[in-house]
């Protein structure tokens, strides 16, 4: 195990010669106390590396069932001793065995004398894993076993950092030196040599960056400024043959000439570009742009979509051509009228106000143009299929970007690549690999040669030289794109490498790059496993790549998840501030991939089977990182796309028609299943945009046992802001205020706790005082409360809006004993902001493991005079959720899975487009989000609210006795829809369903537009798994519906409460099935059944429940352990006196589960016309339009003017939320001449209540 505790200075290490067997290295908090447990006698105790402290300990004790944690300390000499409080001495020991001798003894100040020792579990490493079994011995490292280019410091994580080589410089010379230069002064010398020689060796590295600097502005210095020119010229000569004094003198120099160059040559530049740009107006495009590929116009053929009751009297579908000029940012539309004529309308990139995608209807797409007026209409056009509705998405947002008046992009869009290249060089032509060509969701031939953003390609037994690595690559990229793609980072560990190359327009947006590798090979001393990774700030957005090597063979499941959680603790990668975090919180996007070598549990004729009738859902079921991830083993929180195409290892090579699954071995023979090895998965904090494009495999690179895997992603970037109104004033301040925190933590210590919260919108991070409620019923668990009074106010940097709503709060929950975090999360600020408390709630977890849950009342405040914003590029595209229903066969998933908390969410209809004036009023406000909260389909199962979850494995019965047989999970689902389509496909794993998902929907995640619009932002998968029902807020202009955003219940689900045990016994509802076989034992009994209204109420803006409601929220351990499920959340504001108490259960006729919790309004029939805004399904009942009226046929026919119908259709008045805008010329165009009758429609329409 890498990392050690050496916490003694002076040569004699603390362990002694031979670590004793009570002290564990590299340990876990939640291990120990794990081992303790097991252990289960007072006085057990272990030693272990400090998490909160580099070079300290930590001794565990258990004491009646708690387990007490103790520091020990090394100070400047290098002893070590006990942590003491203010004022008592500590003693102080040479060793760890002396100290622990000492306390071996009683009446020494424990809580407990050590009694018991708690020995370490020796493993025994397989010596013969090496590489897939292909190689006898491990491969030899690259001469350069790990190189980085551009140059920068490659600090291996089992070696001391860069620093520790200056501070023993410094030290040799005031051990030694020093004396030496102090009897020179005694003498009457005016110089110190000694100490200039050790400034000499110390600013070394610092002289040839210098150089270097200075070497690159020369030619800028010359061009600009050439009275700085001169003496850079002079410098750079100077650097060579200068030694001692001479060298320190000159160094010094120089820092002031590249002072006063830095300093000046922009100003200079400016003038001299004036001075130029008068005698050449207009000056030829930058390098980048000039060479960069026109994209041709594109044309798609599509049908304008009419409703089933309209086709009757119009015919067919018109036949329509969508042409799409990027370049000019114009769309054509042309339709065919009578004897082959054409007529088109040109619309120009600024006209298109939103693109609306239906759930339902995978190629059927909604355009909404501006008509003269500031009036609009929308238009529905069925594509030939989803990937050409795909594409012309893509190609308008292209358009809309590039037409655009932002300096900065609000979207980019990167190709992630992972390939193990099997040790032999790659073939003359990768094209159909970075072209996404292939097997599996693949992109559109329209779209292939589009140039993406941002280039990454991780390679597994890759024995090409870096440099050669790197310039194949560019060459391909610049065949297909005519851009030449720069190199941000290369990093290597022997044959594992990571390169990620740029557009050239982004050069210059990339900063912070941070690069690292991690050795998990042989004793995790080999580099033949292990992983490499790569970060960086694009703009305002930090990325993670992790690109990694796992251990090899079918049975080694418990390693490679070894290797992975290695990985996640030891990469050093992000903000160092953050250290406190695993680098699967320290990113606003983290992507891993590589070969993670997980196989298929199944046999070997059953799996070929399968792959040859293309049927992969049975082998996608027996996926060990599919079930590993099930189980919370690894990739917490991570998403994956659905995989749609043939296993990629292991093929004959040369071909891809055949597996070779068998090799003899000189220990016999050895199999290796076809297999899904080589994966790409990814973690994103909650409430920002990723949609996965693509997924899949090339079937024409055959030099090596497996296939190239390919994914690209269409990511949201944020901008380095800067505030239009300078830094805040006192009254313009905004402020992020707790109403109280709770949380529960697995954990059997009963210390206090603090929360430090972290963002980049802070100053610096920030800590709460000590919690101020604390209690347990449950010797493994505990739940520690802060109110206001404990909880700091938080002051961000910016107070705007369109700032705030970008920024993430990360919140880590450390003990007073020791400092150790106990517990980590990310909150989006988003969701918070307002003037009144929202409410959040999501999952804690610490070294890959989840540790609990946290939940709280907050409120982000932002003076009215900083509450303007803008769309984002992004918004522009939503999704429609008033229908019901999906694509067969599919799941769904969150798209951002990694850190979904379950927030209530603010209206964004009202955070989006709130004006300079200030705030909207306070009635509406609370009324669209009572509107939230009663359309919200459900509150997600997961982990955390599952006792099952947290029995310890190996615990004595102390732990499971505390939690009554009532209280374990039934086998019967909480999820009656899973239940009827259970999880057939990769998604069922890939992508965690959602456990109260209506009809599933599509998989790919999408988020858009927050405010005009029929839809919210994004899809169910948008919001971490939160299934929309068919009642969300439509309309142009209008508040639209929101949802929950919350973690994806990946978990086994909590039992159901008596009454929706009775209502799943209604023919209505589908009889449910256990999703998890190893809780099928578990029964619950009837005492059980009948449990108290669920704590989970006081997180939504809910009261008291009356006696007989169903329920089946179960939100915490301890509320299912009793103690927490009669109290309310601190700080819950009531509920509105006309919001009915939450039906408990699944509402009848609308065939949702039975975990929504909150009152569906009155079920509808669904309508052919799916994609018609809700005010009309939803109104008030004394309307004439809203109710029940789902067509503009049947909204004539009761004014007895059905005689119009068709000519309105034909018009494009197809749509009851348009009507609106209609004018008496539109009448008139549509057929409507008769005064009288213009009067009644245009009358009607003013009588109809508008959107709120």
């Amino acid at each position: 195990m890498a990392g050690g505790g050496g916490g003694g200075g002076g040569g004699i290490s603390p362990l002694g010669p031979a670590p004793p067997m009570w002290y564990h290295r590299d340990l876990s908090r939640a291990a120990a106390e794990e081992l303790l447990a097991r252990a289960g006698r007072d006085g057990s105790f272990l030693v272990r590396d400090s998490e909160s402290v580099t070079g300290a300990y930590a001794l565990c004790v258990l004491f009646q069932k708690h387990v007490h944690t103790y520091r020990i300390l090394p100070d400047e000499e290098g002893f070590l001793a006990v942590q003491t409080s203010q004022g008592v001495q500590p003693k102080r020991f040479k060793t760890l065995n002396e100290l622990v001798s000492l306390y071996l003894q009683p009446s020494q100040g424990l809580v407990t004398t050590l009694l018991y020792a708690v020995d370490r579990e020796e493993t025994v490493s397989d010596d013969r894993d090496y590489s897939d079994g292909e190689d006898e011995k491990p491969p030899l490292p690259p001469r350069s076993a790990s190189t980085s280019t551009p140059p920068g410091p490659d600090t291996p994580t089992d070696s001391p950092p860069a620093a520790n080589g200056l501070s023993t410089i410094s030290h040799e010379y005031l051990k030694g030196s020093y004396a030496l230069d102090l009897e020179a002064v005694k003498q009457g010398a005016s110089s110190l040599p000694h100490l200039n020689k050790t400034l000499v060796a110390s600013c070394k590295r610092l002289n040839g960056e210098v150089d270097k600097v200075l070497s690159g502005l020369e030619i800028l210095s010359k061009v600009f400024d050439q009275q700085s020119a001169f003496m850079v010229s002079k410098m750079i000569q100077q650097s060579v043959n200068q030694g001692g004094d001479q060298e320190l003198e000159n160094l010094v120099t120089k820092l002031a000439v590249l002072k006063d160059l830095l300093s000046s040559i922009e100003k200079k530049a400016l003038k001299a570009l004036q001075d130029m740009s008068l005698s050449s107006p207009c000056p030829p495009p930058p390098l980048c742009m000039r060479h960069s590929k026109a994209i041709p116009v594109q044309a798609f053929e599509v049908k304008l979509d009419v409703y089933l009751a309209e086709l009757t009297k119009i015919g067919k579908s018109q036949k329509y051509t969508l042409s799409v000029d990027v370049e000019g940012g114009r769309l054509v539309v042309m339709k065919k009228v009578k004897d082959s004529q054409e007529d088109w309308t040109t619309f120009t990139h600024d006209k298109i106000r939103q693109l609306i995608k239906s759930q339902r209807v995978q190629n059927k797409l909604g355009i909404v143009f501006e008509k003269e007026k500031d009036k609009s209409q929308r238009k529905d056009f069925i594509f030939t299929s989803a990937k050409k509705r795909e594409a012309f998405c893509q190609l308008l947002q292209l358009m809309k970007n590039k037409h655009s008046n932002q300096d900065e992009p609000d979207m980019i869009s990167i190709f992630i690549g992972t390939w193990n290249m099997g040790s032999v060089p790659s073939p003359k032509s990768v094209t159909s690999w970075v072209l996404c060509r292939g097997l599996g969701k693949t992109l559109d031939e329209m779209t292939v040669t589009i140039p993406h953003d941002l280039y990454v390609f991780g390679t597994q037994e890759n024995s090409v030289g870096d440099r050669e690595w790197v310039e194949s690559l560019r060459a391909v990229l610049k065949e297909h794109t005519e851009l030449d793609y720069k190199p941000i980072a290369v990093q290597s560990l022997w044959s594992i490498k990571i390169a990620v190359l740029v557009k050239p327009e982004h050069e210059n947006r990339i900063s912070h790059v941070g690069m690292s590798s991690v050795k998990t090979g042989i004793a995790n001393t080999l580099g033949n496993k292990g992983a490499v990774g790569v970060s960086f700030m694009f703009n305002g957005t930090s990325f993670g790549f992790v690109n990694c090597h796992l251990t090899s063979g079918n049975e080694k499941i418990a390693r490679r998840n070894q290797n992975y959680l290695d990985i996640l603790r030891l990469l050093s990668l992000g903000d160092k501030q953050l250290s406190s975090f695993d680098i699967s919180l320290r990113f606003t996007h983290l992507f891993w991939l590589g070969d993670l070598n997980y196989r298929l549990d199944m046999d070997i004729q059953e799996i070929l089977n399968y792959i040859n009738r293309k049927e992969f859902d049975p082998l996608l079921k027996v996926d060990q990182l599919n079930l590993e991830r099930e189980k919370n083993k690894v990739f917490l929180r991570f998403a994956e796309e659905e995989i749609s195409f043939p296993p990629t290892y292991r093929y004959e090579r040369g071909s891809r028609d055949t597996y070779v699954w068998q090799k003899q071995k000189a220990t016999g023979m050895r199999t290796n299943v076809p297999s899904w090895c080589d994966r790409i998965l990814w973690k994103s904090y909650p409430e920002t945009h990723i949609v996965s494009n693509s997924y899949g495999c090339t079937d024409d690179i055959v030099t090596s046992d497996h296939s190239p895997v390919f994914a690209t992603f269409e990511v949201g970037v944020t901008s380095q802001f800067v505030s239009k109104k300078g830094l805040p004033k006192s009254s313009e301040q905004a402020y992020i205020e707790f109403e109280s925190i709770e949380a529960i933590v697995k954990t059997a210590s009963r210390t206090k706790f603090f929360i430090e919260f972290y963002s980049t919108c802070l100053e610096e991070f920030k800590k709460s005082y000590e919690n101020d409620s604390q209690s347990s019923d449950n010797v493994n668990f505990l739940r520690v409360g802060w109110s206001n009074k404990q909880l700091t106010t938080l002051k961000p940097l910016l107070s705007e809006i369109e700032y705030l709503q970008d920024q993430h709060l990360l919140l880590t929950v450390k003990s007073l004993d020791g400092y150790e975090s106990y517990g980590e999360c990310v909150l989006a600020l988003k969701s918070m902001i307002g003037s009144t408390a929202q409410q959040f709630h999501t999952y804690l977890s610490h070294r890959g493991e989840e540790t609990g849950n946290i939940r709280g009342s907050m409120r982000v405040r932002v003076p009215s005079e900083r509450m303007g914003t803008r769309e984002r590029l992004y918004e522009w595209i939503s999704v429609d959720k008033d229908e019901t229903g999906g694509p067969k066969g599919k799941s769904t998933m969150g798209s951002r899975p990694g850190h979904e908390p379950s927030v209530v969410r603010k209206q964004l209809g009202e955070l989006g487009k709130v004006s300079e004036e200030g705030e909207r009023k306070e009635e509406t406000a609370a009324r669209s989000k009572q509107d939230t909260l009663d359309s919200d389909p459900s509150i997600c199962k997961n982990s955390y609210n599952n006792p099952a979850y947290y029995i310890l494995e190996g615990v004595p019965n102390q732990s499971a006795a505390a939690l009554s047989p009532e209280l374990l999970p039934s086998p019967t689902s909480a999820n009656p829809q899973a239940a009827k389509a259970p999880p057939s496909s990769a998604a069922a794993r890939n992508k965690p369903p959602c456990s109260a998902s209506g009809p599933p929907h599509t998989r790919r995640p999408l988020t858009g537009h927050p405010v005009r619009a029929i839809s919210e932002e994004g899809s169910s998968e948008d919001d971490g798994g939160v299934c929309m029902t068919g009642a969300q807020v439509g309309g142009v202009g209008g508040t639209v519906g929101s949802t929950l955003n919350r973690p994806p219940p990946d978990f086994p689900p909590p039992p159901l409460p008596k009454g929706a045990l009775e209502m799943a016994a209604d023919p209505t509802f589908p009889k449910p099935r256990p999703l998890y076989p190893d809780l099928t034992e578990v029964r619950i009994s009837a005492a059980g059944t009948a449990a108290p209204a669920a704590l989970g109420e006081g997180f939504r803006r809910g009261g008291g429940v009356g006696p007989g409601a169903l329920d089946d929220q179960s939100c915490s351990v301890l509320q299912m352990a009793k103690t927490l499920s009669e109290t309310e959340f601190p700080g819950q504001p009531p509920r509105a006196p006309s919001a009915p108490p939450p039906l408990r259960g699944p509402p009848m006729g609308l065939g949702l589960d039975a975990c929504r919790t909150f009152p569906p309004r009155n079920p509808i029939t669904e309508s052919i016309a799916e994609d018609m805004p809700e005010e009309g399904l939803w109104g008030s009942s004394s309307s004439s339009l809203s109710v029940g009226e789902s067509s503009v046929g049947e909204w004539l026919q009761k004014l007895g003017l059905e005689r119009y119908e068709q000519g309105l259709l034909h018009n494009g008045w197809d749509d009851l939320e348009f009507l609106s805008d209609i004018t008496e010329e539109d009448l008139e165009e549509a057929g409507v001449r008769d005064p009288t009758h213009k009067r009644m429609l245009l009358e009607s329409l003013r009588q109809q209540p508008q959107p709120k």
